[in-house]
């Protein structure tokens, strides 16, 4: 797929705000601890990645009421649904320098379209030695996914099923679209979010 830029200037993609929000010191110590002075950008982004993948929880996995809404909220509780950990991984991310942005699927809520539809959130990183930019999902390894950070191709936690309606929408945002930050800001218990609150379509 063909990814579309909402803005030439890679500066868009590095800027700190209510959402992606690495000014906080709980951000920046995170990021003290996770890379070592001598990482490369491909080792900055392959370790912020698997930090968020795999020490974060996914707010369901863990059947959290919990609604996490900034990224430092999410680092702070350790927790959060799609829109959240790609907050922390915009924030760990940019924080360094490296632009990354916000990215989105249309999905079916279970495995079948009688479940329902959800949009569902994950980033694309700017590789500059490469000239390139790799979607990554930091959504979590569990139940059978397996999404990593590869610069070859793309494997994302949720294949695209066209015969059920599923859609990936090619354009890369600098920040989390409103439809999803509304979302969290809106309500209070993350289960009944999840089950039947979040949006369905960009």
């Amino acid at each position: 797929m063909n990814l579309i830029l909402e803005y030439k200037n890679l500066s868009n993609y590095l800027l700190a705000d209510k959402y992606v929000d690495f000014n906080k010191k709980i951000i920046q110590n995170k990021v003290s601890e996770l890379f070592s002075d001598n990482f490369d950008e491909i080792q900055k982004i392959k370790v912020a990645f698997e930090y968020v993948r795999d020490e974060i929880s996914h707010s369901w996995d863990i059947q959290s009421k919990r609604v996490t809404r900034t990224a430092s909220e999410v680092l702070k509780y350790k927790e959060g649904i799609c829109y959240a950990k790609s907050m922390l991984l915009a924030a760990l991310l940019r924080c360094q320098g490296i632009p990354t942005g916000f990215c989105y699927q249309r999905l079916t809520l279970g495995d079948i379209p009688e479940t329902g539809y959800c949009i569902h959130a994950l980033n694309a990183v700017f590789l500059s030695n490469i000239n390139k930019w790799i979607r990554i999902d930091t959504r979590g390894n569990t139940n059978g996914r397996n999404a990593q950070f590869l610069i070859d191709r793309e494997q994302l936690a949720f294949p695209i099923r066209a015969e059920y309606d599923e859609v990936d929408y090619p354009t890369i945002f600098a920040k989390p679209i409103k439809i999803t930050t509304q979302t969290l800001e809106d309500n209070t218990d993350c289960i009944e979010m999840i089950k039947s609150k979040l949006p369905t379509s960009l």
